[in-house]
């Protein structure tokens, strides 16, 4: 095999991602999937998009170590993977982490709620178990996962923390932070935060309930019925 890293996209369908059956929110998560999957084709990596349809196992770990161990099992030596809710994600940082990954066991891209938005494994130094018994969707999961890999002895790069995009407040933060995000979903952006924010007022003035749900999740974002 000429390339031996291959990137896997772990991420549920805006369908899946969706309790809310909004239509502006829908457009928003299939744009940025497909969005990722056009960033990733420019990084010229093999690539496998794995959605909650092709995802084997109960809990978060065991489908994420599951379909990292599927792209392994395909003769690729290093495996990086991804979200598909990052807006401001380029094909220059997948490559970056590509390089990386050449000469460090792990390479990870902290997101700005205490998860990663990459995570580079190589092959030999892939422990199944004790990756997929970290504590997955939680605060805890950066904590751990070091605490681990300095156990093992293990030597890390890291990337430039982003944001991915879990709730009200992550969406104002990409706006104002980032300024290279691509115009079509800046503009989504501001059209959904609008809207969310019109519907958050009417549902705590006349069900007391929520939009979002925030929780710490490196990978897809959830939301509430409304």
């Amino acid at each position: 095999m000429n390339n031996k890293t291959a990137i896997l996209i772990f991420a549920n369908s805006a369908e899946k991602q969706l309790t809310s059956k909004s239509v502006v929110s829908s457009d928003f998560f299939n744009l940025l999937d497909s969005d990722t999957v056009k960033t990733v084709k420019k990084a010229g990596l093999p690539y496998f998009h794995i959605s909650e349809k092709e995802q084997i196992g109960h809990s978060f770990g065991e489908r994420f170590t599951n379909a990292i161990e599927a792209v392994f099992n395909k003769g690729f030596q290093n495996v990086i993977t991804l979200g598909n809710d990052i807006p401001n994600l380029t094909a220059h940082l997948i490559l970056k982490a590509k390089d990386k990954l050449e000469n460090s066991d792990y390479v990870l891209g902290p997101s700005s709620d205490g998860g990663f938005y990459l995570m580079g494994f190589k092959k030999a130094h892939f422990s199944k178990t004790d990756i997929q018994n970290l504590p997955w969707q939680t605060s805890k999961l950066r904590r751990c996962l070091h605490q681990e890999l300095q156990q093992q002895n293990e030597s890390v790069s890291y990337l430039e923390t982003l944001t991915d995009i879990d709730d009200t407040s992550d969406i104002e933060l990409v706006l104002k932070s980032f300024k290279s995000l691509d115009f079509n979903i800046r503009k989504l952006l501001l059209k959904i935060l609008k809207k969310v924010k019109t519907i958050a007022t009417v549902a705590s003035v006349f069900q007391g309930r929520t939009v979002f749900n925030k929780h710490y999740n490196k990978g897809s974002p959830a939301l509430l019925h409304i």
